[in-house]
């Protein structure tokens, strides 16, 4: 089953089996492949040992152990909360787990697992198993490189596969939904694979040449440390670069032309690039041009030059510039081309002679070709119900004029597509059929908010759907650190589709929708800006007849929480219901504790209460937790899980435990008399990580969303 679906329905697992049906582990089958290689060797290391004894910890009982948290009694009393709570729930989440497999299982061949191209062969990830298919072979000639049960590794995946330039060497990063730390496998190619090397804790890793491998170590969320390791007769590991400041964070990635290999230190708003010549991968690395604050770069190399992609200059958007190898510092880069304001850059390919960059503009999809002999451009609009563009995880040599990429939405699964460059042409590779939705609409919209600025809203609907005034409304908001709101295909949101629901995407400020000044316009001392915006945006389609509040949901992922939080203080009357995955809820203690491992890092995102009385005085002033009153709230489930570093699950408790006080307040019930109680749900996951709570991975969200207005009792 395909990984996503796996979370998904591990996840309804949990919840079921804490609830009352317990289920049984069940044995992991890799159907054909159980036998394809009894060949591979597993040379035993302690470190892995280590996170295997780790894993099995994790997964040894239902039951959450309090002795991990602070709060352990008032988790027993959520605990027991919840359990009553959703006992009423237990057939209809059977239902629904059901239904959930049918669309996955619909789905599958378009949810492909991790696949890249490398040479003459297709490097790929299927029932637990790294396999080798060459180009042009039919699939029963697949050979078998790693097998996760070999390493006694269990609900695992492969994370990211890189291939050594010489095909001698396969390095392959292993996680688990438990944990953020991944294990890097080293495997050693040739007609008999063996597993040569572990390394733990892994973030980014790149070879630079065949037994070379440069990577980074993750250690409280942070990756300051890059190591150069040799592999074969004389195994040789040294740190070849350390970050200092706690605000970067340091990763790798190998120019396309493989040329160089960039480590990139980065915080929120400034960057910093060395490079090392992957020919030469002994010598000291390179800086670019050092740091200045606010100014942000990306390197690509061709002909000895290096493309950069910089807000560097006016105006502060994306902007491509070039510089030679030779002289790389700021006040040798010569400007190429400037996009427009609100451009959001989504990544750039580098050919022979052109470079292809993708981005958004005004909420739509573009691909820009831009000649590096002549600097024209050409400008291509894709798809219009594209929302998500992925390209390839390894894309081919620079040489081959095509580029391959994904488009999908929440709704559509993802499509492959081909853009030749002499035919400046685009292609679907019709490799099989896949399900589409032929009935469902979709809408960009745009809200005014308070200050006047219009914000996009994307909307979906069922087609043949008459009065959508009486139709339930999932309101999707995300609004921080300039990342755009996650609409990738999922499912799942084609079942609500197919149920009547209607679905909103608001691109509110603080969020990167709309290129680097959507950001800081909802940023800092503008985050209220986000809020405003979503307000606007949830009147607006109500005042289109979109639904109404009283069958109106609002569903947020992490920092995401915090605006939905403010929200519910601010303005509960215009939603019935709020969801809730790792949300960040007690924003104001949070960045007061600089021992966290995340509050340095986002200084630059909310501002340092600790120093400036200012900030402490904003972020009080808007912070979910601190801004809980009495009122009526709408009902709140919120997903968690036991072992998240990014939102620790004491904060969590803290707001339930304020939010819980104030809504069952006597005097509260003798002001709204009649009123009905909202439900409050903490649904805590044994083990899992910040990124297991990633979208709706929990059917106990679905189900607790509001019901169609019908079914709706006063």
């Amino acid at each position: 089953m395909h990984q996503k679906a796996r979370f998904f329905l591990q996840t309804l697992k949990f919840s079921i089996a804490r609830f009352g049906k317990y289920t049984q582990k069940q044995p992991y089958v890799h159907h054909h492949l159980i036998d394809c290689c009894p060949w591979i060797k597993v040379r035993k290391c302690h470190s892995f040992k280590c996170l295997q004894s780790k894993y099995k910890k994790l997964i040894s009982g239902r039951n959450i152990p309090t002795r991990k948290f602070c709060y352990a009694d008032l988790l027993n009393t959520e605990q027991e909360n919840t359990k009553s709570l959703l006992i009423n729930y237990m057939d209809s989440m059977e239902r629904l787990k059901k239904k959930i497999e049918a669309f996955y299982d619909k789905h599958l061949i378009t949810l492909d697992n991790l696949e890249i191209r490398f040479g003459d062969f297709i490097y790929y990830e299927e029932d637990g198993c790294i396999l080798r298919l060459k180009i042009g072979d039919g699939f029963n000639n697949c050979e078998v490189l790693l097998r996760l049960e070999e390493l006694s590794l269990y609900n695992a995946f492969v994370e990211r596969i890189r291939i050594s330039p010489g095909e001698e060497y396969m390095a392959a990063s292993i996680k688990t939904s438990d944990s953020e730390e991944s294990m890097c496998v080293i495997v050693k190619l040739g007609k008999y694979p063996e597993v040569e090397d572990f390394i733990p804790n892994v973030f980014s890793f790149e070879w630079v040449q065949d037994g070379i491998l440069f990577y980074t170590c993750q250690k409280n969320l942070r990756c300051c440390n890059v190591f150069r390791t040799s592999f074969g007769n004389k195994k040789y590991t040294e740190c070849i670069y350390t970050e200092q400041d706690p605000r970067f964070f340091v990763d790798l990635h190998c120019t396309r032309d493989r040329f160089f290999l960039t480590i990139n230190s980065n915080s929120k708003t400034t960057s910093e690039v060395w490079l090392v010549d992957c020919h030469q991968p002994w010598n000291v690395p390179v800086l670019v041009q050092k740091r200045n604050s606010g100014v942000m770069y990306h390197i690509e190399h061709r002909n000895n030059e290096l493309y950069i992609l910089t807000n560097y200059g006016e105006p502060s958007e994306y902007k491509l510039m070039k510089t030679s190898v030779d002289s790389c510092s700021i006040k040798n880069w010569q400007l190429i081309y400037t996009w427009r304001r609100k451009t959001k850059l989504i990544d750039m390919v580098m050919f022979k002679d052109h470079c292809i960059i993708f981005l958004k503009y005004c909420n739509q999809l573009y691909l820009n070709t831009i000649s590096l002999n002549d600097h024209s451009v050409q400008f291509l609009k894709l798809p219009a119900w594209a929302c998500a563009c992925q390209l390839d995880t390894q894309p081919q040599d620079s040489s081959i004029d095509t580029c391959s990429f994904l488009l999908s939405s929440p709704v559509h699964p993802p499509r492959h597509y081909i853009y030749m460059l002499g035919k400046s042409g685009l292609y679907e590779q019709a490799e099989q059929e896949k399900p589409v939705m032929t009935d469902c609409h979709m809408a960009r919209l745009e809200a005014k908010s308070k200050d006047g600025t219009l914000v996009p809203v994307t909307v979906f609907y069922k087609g043949n759907s008459k009065d959508l005034q009486k139709k339930p409304l999932l309101i999707h908001v995300y609004g921080a650190y300039g990342i755009d709101l996650n609409m990738n295909f999922k499912p799942e949101k084609q079942m609500l589709i197919e149920d009547g629901w209607i679905l909103a995407y608001c691109h509110v400020r603080g969020g990167g929708e709309l290129g680097l000044s959507w950001h800081t316009g909802g940023c800092l001392d503008n985050k209220l800006n986000g809020l405003d915006d979503l307000e606007a945006c949830i009147k607006s389609l109500h005042n289109l007849g979109f639904s109404e509040p009283l069958s109106t949901a609002l569903t947020a992922y992490s920092a995401g929480g915090i605006l939905a939080g403010t929200l519910c203080n601010t303005n509960p009357k215009l939603i019935r219901a709020v969801a809730l995955q790792a949300p960040f809820l007690d924003l104001l203690n949070t960045m007061l504790d600089t021992q966290l491992p995340l509050t340095i890092e986002e200084l630059e995102e909310w501002g340092d209460p600790a120093s400036d009385d200012k900030y402490r005085d904003y972020i009080k002033s808007y912070c979910p937790y601190h801004n809980i009153r009495p009122q009526t709230y709408p009902s709140i489930l919120i997903t968690a899980c036991e072992n998240d570093q990014r939102v620790p699950i004491g904060g969590i408790l803290k707001y339930i435990q304020r939010l819980r006080k104030v809504i069952m307040d006597p005097q509260r019930h003798n002001r709204d008399h009649g009123r009905k109680i909202p439900n409050i749900i903490l649904d805590v996951q044994t083990g899992g990580s910040h990124a297991a709570a990633f979208g709706e991975d929990s059917v106990i969200e679905v189900c607790c969303k509001p019901p169609p207005p019908h079914q709706i009792k006063s």
